[in-house]
């Protein structure tokens, strides 16, 4: 899987170090070195993936999240492909933040995935994949699985294929994690999951990533599919064990589980 990534980077020598090892994937690379930077590349070129230092001049790592995940207002830099809401492009964050707290904010903003420094090239690589795979169909990419399904919950449909979720007809922007988790929970719904399978579905099995983070994917959900995110009726906790997705009756005349089309 070939892919244009854009890799964000004020360090010269890691930059040019996570250069070789993507090009070496077949991947092609431009690189940045300051967050004014990235936000005009983003602009430009639409990558299909953004490999996001933290800690970079001009505008830092999180601020170029927040612009990106952000609808566009006058003046500001406006999201590629989407122009109702903000870009769904891939976030790899790389930070020499230890603390949860840190590393959490990140994910509130809208990155899909993070890694603190020191990280293997390996590691890095790994974590490339897994967004890639999972954001298929960009102007760079081959499209997904021709036999993804469509997932219906009542109201809310996910499209595996065209990488689309609607709620009573109404779009919504997902991250491509955003995405992964609701349509696990889609394709088995009023079953509960717990933190952990979460975590396996949207993660892998890497052992830096903390659980917490699946409550935070749930929370940037739950503001994009719900009527009242305080008082949530579709994606609801099951206290002590995980989350489950409720399917409402009386959509479309499906109720209970997720039906499953061709699309």
């Amino acid at each position: 899987m070939c892919a244009f990534v854009l890799v964000a980077e004020d360090d010269e020598k890691q930059a040019e170090l996570i250069r070789r090892y993507l090009e070496r994937e077949g991947h092609t690379v431009g690189v940045v070195h300051d967050g004014r930077a990235a936000l005009e590349e983003v602009r430009r070129r639409e990558p299909d993936l953004l490999i996001l230092d933290v800690m970079m001049p001009e505008v830092d790592g999180l601020g170029v999240t927040r612009v990106l995940r952000a609808a566009p207002r006058p003046g500001e830099y406006p999201a590629p492909g989407t122009p109702a809401g903000g870009s769904v492009l891939p976030i790899l964050m790389l930070t020499a933040r230890s603390t949860e707290d840190d590393l959490l904010l990140g994910l509130d903003l809208g990155a899909d995935d993070y890694l603190t420094k020191p990280y293997s090239p390996r590691e890095l690589m790994a974590r490339v994949r897994t967004l890639l795979r999972r954001a298929g169909g960009t102007a760079h990419l081959p499209p997904p699985d021709p036999d993804a399904r469509v997932l219906r919950a009542g109201g809310l449909v996910v499209d595996e294929r065209r990488h689309e979720v609607t709620v009573d007809e109404r779009r919504v922007e997902c991250t491509p994690g955003e995405f992964e988790l609701l349509a696990t929970m889609a394709a088995e719904p009023e079953r509960v999951f717990t933190r952990p399978q979460l975590l396996d579905r949207i993660h892998g099995s890497s052992g830096y990533i903390s659980a917490r983070t699946v409550d935070v994917h749930v929370l940037n959900l739950r503001k994009k599919i719900e009527a009242n995110p305080r008082s949530p009726q579709r994606l609801v906790t099951v206290f002590g064990v995980g989350y489950k997705l409720v399917a409402h009756h009386g959509a479309e005349g499906r109720t209970g589980a997720a039906a499953r089309h061709e699309a």
